[in-house]
Protein backbone atom coordinates (compact mmCIF):
# COMPACT_ATOMS: atom_id res chain seq x y z
CA UNK A 1 0.00 0.00 0.00
CA UNK A 2 2.71 2.18 1.15
CA UNK A 3 4.34 2.11 -2.37
CA UNK A 4 1.41 2.41 -4.14
CA UNK A 5 0.66 5.97 -2.21
CA UNK A 6 4.39 6.81 -3.06
CA UNK A 7 4.11 5.86 -6.77
CA UNK A 8 1.07 7.48 -7.48
CA UNK A 9 2.19 11.23 -5.94
CA UNK A 10 5.72 10.87 -7.50
CA UNK A 11 4.13 10.10 -10.87
CA UNK A 12 2.03 13.24 -10.05
CA UNK A 13 4.82 15.74 -9.24
CA UNK A 14 6.89 14.13 -12.55
CA UNK A 15 3.45 14.59 -14.57
CA UNK A 16 3.77 18.00 -12.61
CA UNK A 17 7.39 18.80 -13.62
CA UNK A 18 7.03 17.70 -17.56
CA UNK A 19 4.35 20.36 -17.93
CA UNK A 20 5.88 22.91 -16.41
CA UNK A 21 9.24 22.08 -17.89
CA UNK A 22 11.08 22.47 -14.67
CA UNK A 23 12.20 17.89 -14.32
CA UNK A 24 15.47 18.77 -13.15
CA UNK A 25 14.71 22.02 -11.04
CA UNK A 26 12.30 19.71 -8.77
CA UNK A 27 14.98 16.96 -8.84
CA UNK A 28 17.41 19.36 -7.18
CA UNK A 29 14.42 20.35 -4.60
CA UNK A 30 13.69 16.71 -4.07
CA UNK A 31 17.02 15.76 -2.90
CA UNK A 32 17.54 18.96 -1.02
CA UNK A 33 13.80 18.24 1.35
CA UNK A 34 15.34 14.61 1.02
CA UNK A 35 18.71 15.68 2.46
CA UNK A 36 17.25 17.42 5.16
CA UNK A 37 14.97 14.35 6.03
CA UNK A 38 17.99 12.38 6.41
CA UNK A 39 19.97 14.90 8.41
CA UNK A 40 17.23 16.31 10.51
CA UNK A 41 15.59 13.40 12.28
CA UNK A 42 13.27 16.06 14.39
CA UNK A 43 11.77 16.66 10.52
CA UNK A 44 10.32 13.56 10.53
CA UNK A 45 8.81 13.72 13.90
CA UNK A 46 6.98 17.29 13.02
CA UNK A 47 5.59 15.84 9.93
CA UNK A 48 4.26 12.88 11.87
CA UNK A 49 3.17 14.62 15.24
CA UNK A 50 -0.96 14.53 15.83
CA UNK A 51 -0.32 17.49 17.88
CA UNK A 52 0.44 19.54 15.77
CA UNK A 53 -2.00 21.27 13.55
CA UNK A 54 -2.19 20.56 9.25
CA UNK A 55 -2.42 24.66 9.48
CA UNK A 56 0.97 24.67 11.57
CA UNK A 57 2.84 22.18 9.31
CA UNK A 58 1.88 23.72 6.02
CA UNK A 59 2.93 27.60 8.26
CA UNK A 60 6.45 25.78 9.05
CA UNK A 61 6.72 25.07 5.29
CA UNK A 62 6.58 28.12 3.88
CA UNK A 63 8.81 29.82 6.56
CA UNK A 64 11.41 27.34 6.34
CA UNK A 65 11.53 26.34 2.28
CA UNK A 66 10.32 29.39 0.67
CA UNK A 67 13.73 30.90 -0.23
CA UNK A 68 14.41 27.58 -1.70
CA UNK A 69 11.73 25.83 -3.25
CA UNK A 70 9.55 27.09 -6.31
CA UNK A 71 5.73 27.64 -5.89
CA UNK A 72 4.70 24.15 -6.75
CA UNK A 73 7.07 22.07 -4.99
CA UNK A 74 5.68 23.97 -1.65
CA UNK A 75 2.17 23.52 -2.64
CA UNK A 76 2.89 19.69 -3.18
CA UNK A 77 4.33 19.52 0.99
CA UNK A 78 1.59 21.08 1.89
CA UNK A 79 -1.34 18.74 -0.42
CA UNK A 80 1.24 16.10 1.28
CA UNK A 81 -0.15 17.37 4.85
CA UNK A 82 -3.25 17.96 3.80
CA UNK A 83 -3.75 14.43 2.79
CA UNK A 84 -1.94 12.98 5.81
CA UNK A 85 0.38 11.46 2.99
CA UNK A 86 4.01 13.70 5.12
CA UNK A 87 4.79 10.20 6.00
CA UNK A 88 5.58 8.81 2.71
CA UNK A 89 7.36 12.04 1.72
CA UNK A 90 11.09 10.43 1.43
CA UNK A 91 9.76 7.32 -0.32
CA UNK A 92 7.68 10.24 -2.65
CA UNK A 93 10.45 12.09 -3.62
CA UNK A 94 12.85 9.57 -3.86
CA UNK A 95 10.39 8.20 -6.65
CA UNK A 96 10.43 11.35 -8.29
CA UNK A 97 14.44 11.68 -8.50
CA UNK A 98 14.47 7.77 -9.92
CA UNK A 99 11.62 8.81 -12.56
CA UNK A 100 13.48 12.64 -13.36
CA UNK A 101 16.80 10.23 -14.10
CA UNK A 102 15.56 7.86 -16.14
CA UNK A 103 13.94 11.54 -18.28
CA UNK A 104 17.46 12.68 -17.57
CA UNK A 105 19.09 9.79 -18.71
CA UNK A 106 21.54 9.69 -15.30
CA UNK A 107 21.78 5.75 -14.03
CA UNK A 108 23.69 5.09 -10.81
CA UNK A 109 26.44 3.19 -9.75
CA UNK A 110 27.44 1.91 -6.22
CA UNK A 111 31.44 1.05 -6.15
CA UNK A 112 32.01 -1.09 -3.40
CA UNK A 113 35.58 -1.07 -1.62
CA UNK A 114 37.54 -2.02 1.17
CA UNK A 115 38.87 1.58 1.72
CA UNK A 116 37.81 4.93 0.52
CA UNK A 117 38.80 5.68 -3.66
CA UNK A 118 40.13 8.42 -4.45
CA UNK A 119 38.35 11.01 -6.36
CA UNK A 120 40.67 10.66 -9.42
CA UNK A 121 40.00 6.54 -8.98
CA UNK A 122 36.13 6.87 -8.16
CA UNK A 123 36.28 9.24 -11.73
CA UNK A 124 38.00 6.61 -14.03
CA UNK A 125 35.05 4.03 -13.20
CA UNK A 126 32.38 6.72 -13.78
CA UNK A 127 34.10 7.70 -17.18
CA UNK A 128 34.39 4.08 -18.28
CA UNK A 129 30.72 3.17 -17.23
CA UNK A 130 29.27 6.45 -19.05
CA UNK A 131 31.49 4.96 -22.13
CA UNK A 132 29.69 1.67 -21.82
CA UNK A 133 26.50 2.98 -20.85
CA UNK A 134 25.81 6.13 -23.09
CA UNK A 135 23.93 7.71 -19.66
CA UNK A 136 25.44 10.28 -17.29
CA UNK A 137 26.66 8.26 -14.39
CA UNK A 138 26.52 9.45 -10.46
CA UNK A 139 28.71 7.72 -8.45
CA UNK A 140 28.83 6.51 -5.05
CA UNK A 141 31.70 4.65 -2.98
CA UNK A 142 30.24 2.49 -0.63
CA UNK A 143 33.17 0.40 1.82
CA UNK A 144 32.83 -3.24 2.61
CA UNK A 145 36.07 -4.17 4.32
CA UNK A 146 34.51 -7.85 4.24
CA UNK A 147 35.96 -7.76 0.15
CA UNK A 148 39.49 -7.12 1.10
CA UNK A 149 40.81 -5.84 -1.85
CA UNK A 150 39.33 -4.60 -5.63
CA UNK A 151 35.99 -3.32 -5.72
CA UNK A 152 32.66 -4.00 -6.82
CA UNK A 153 30.40 -2.65 -9.33
CA UNK A 154 27.05 -2.60 -9.08
CA UNK A 155 24.89 -0.48 -11.67
CA UNK A 156 21.24 -0.88 -12.68
CA UNK A 157 22.07 -3.51 -14.56
CA UNK A 158 24.63 -5.40 -13.72
CA UNK A 159 27.16 -6.55 -10.98
CA UNK A 160 31.19 -6.55 -11.75
CA UNK A 161 32.92 -8.13 -9.34
CA UNK A 162 36.51 -8.58 -9.13
CA UNK A 163 37.21 -8.39 -5.41
CA UNK A 164 39.45 -10.67 -3.51
CA UNK A 165 36.63 -12.23 -1.77
CA UNK A 166 34.78 -13.24 -4.52
CA UNK A 167 38.07 -14.99 -6.27
CA UNK A 168 38.18 -16.81 -2.60
CA UNK A 169 35.00 -17.57 -2.74
CA UNK A 170 35.27 -18.97 -6.19
CA UNK A 171 38.58 -21.03 -5.45
CA UNK A 172 36.45 -22.25 -2.40
CA UNK A 173 34.12 -23.26 -4.52
CA UNK A 174 36.04 -25.77 -6.66
CA UNK A 175 37.91 -26.71 -4.02
CA UNK A 176 34.65 -28.33 -2.85
CA UNK A 177 33.45 -29.76 -5.71
CA UNK A 178 36.85 -31.53 -6.14
CA UNK A 179 38.44 -29.34 -9.02
CA UNK A 180 40.92 -27.29 -9.60
CA UNK A 181 41.74 -24.05 -7.45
Amino acid sequence: MANEIAERYSQGLYELARETGTIEEKKEQAEAILSVLNTEPDFKVFLRAVKITKAEKRNFIDTVFQDYLDKHMLNFLKLLIDKGRSGYMADILKGYVALADRELGISHAVVESARPLAEEDLEQIRLALEKRTGNKIRIENRIAPELIAGIKVITDSQVTDVTMKSKIDGMKKALLKGGRA
